[in-house]
């Protein structure tokens, strides 16, 4: 129970932000050189293109709520949405878009590189992020390798013992439901 209602949490606190992220058609294209224009929370954001401004989901990656999320989550949360913006703003990113390219919400679901550095896969190499495993992904067995080092080496919210527990039920949970 405890962990559906840690779910839930980490779910929806950040949906009513994203929802209010106009939605659009999936415009970019993979290799499209776009900027930053916000982050939304630790693995959403919009981007811009020309004029256009397109929502994006990073693929294979989960963050805690930066507001929503109880005690430290929400502090790894507003990690994540702090060292996304380090990382991508006022850089070049490209764009490699996930097939099926948007999600039910309209995102665009996509890797995005800075020179030639998966933005996610370094989130989730700090312990910023949890790898989402529901939605199987090309780069997906490297998240992992790369998680597992995180959390071995202790880096980020693997550094906390509350916060660690509480990422293995969801990355459990979120495995059985992969398969």
């Amino acid at each position: 129970m405890v962990l559906l209602a840690a779910s839930v949490v980490f779910g929806f606190g950040a949906e009513g932000r994203r929802r209010q992220v106009q939605s659009s058609e999936s415009s970019l294209a993979t290799g499209d050189i776009v900027g930053l224009a916000e982050v939304v929370d630790g693995d959403s954001l919009v981007v811009v293109k020309g004029e256009q401004r397109v929502a994006v989901r990073l693929i294979g990656i989960k963050a805690f709520d930066p507001k929503s999320d109880p005690g430290d989550a929400s502090r790894f949360g507003r990690e994540a949405v702090s060292e996304l913006t380090r990382l991508l703003k006022d850089k070049p990113i490209r764009v490699l878009l996930h097939d099926p390219p948007t999600d039910a919400h309209g995102r665009t679901l996509a890797e995005l590189f800075v020179d030639d550095q998966d933005v996610a896969l370094d989130m989730v190499k700090r312990g910023l992020v949890l790898v989402y495993t529901v939605y199987p992904f090309g780069s997906m067995s490297m998240y992992l390798q790369e998680q597992a080092r995180a959390k071995a080496d202790r880096v980020g919210l693997w550094s906390e013992p509350d916060m660690a527990k509480r990422a293995e039920l969801l990355s459990r949970e979120w495995s059985r439901k992969s398969e």
